[in-house]
């Protein structure tokens, strides 16, 4: 692999299975390209909100809008430049505000693989 440089719109964003709403990734690293971590970019619609068990440790930058994410720990809201760490494991519920979120993504393992995706 080559350092690499994205943005936004490299990104070819896809419907997530399984969740009703609107959220979208779009993956720029992954297995495909023999990388140990998945890199991509997230969409949220307005006021959209999913409840997962997480089947890999995920890391979300948020860039645009805000995200809470609320666990049985309690609940953090994140903004432009904030960044959220979901363990393995856990069980969260993430909702996007009135003008919905883009977030950056890093998880690892690969979160399709995990998910059966």
């Amino acid at each position: 692999m080559t350092v690499r440089k994205f943005s936004v719109s490299d990104a070819t964003f896809e419907h997530v299975p399984g969740l009703d709403g609107e959220v979208f990734t779009g993956n720029l690293v992954d297995q495909r390209h023999g990388a140990p971590i998945t890199i991509g970019y997230g969409r949220y619609g307005p006021d959209v909100s999913i409840d997962i068990t997480l089947a890999v440790d995920d890391v979300m930058v948020v860039l645009k809008g805000q995200l809470s994410v609320s666990s049985e720990a309690g609940t953090v809201t994140a903004g432009p430049g904030e960044i959220v760490h979901m363990p393995k494991g856990d069980r969260v519920t993430i909702r996007a505000h009135e003008d919905g979120a883009i977030t950056a993504y890093v998880t690892y393992p690969h979160w399709q693989e995990a998910e059966g995706g």
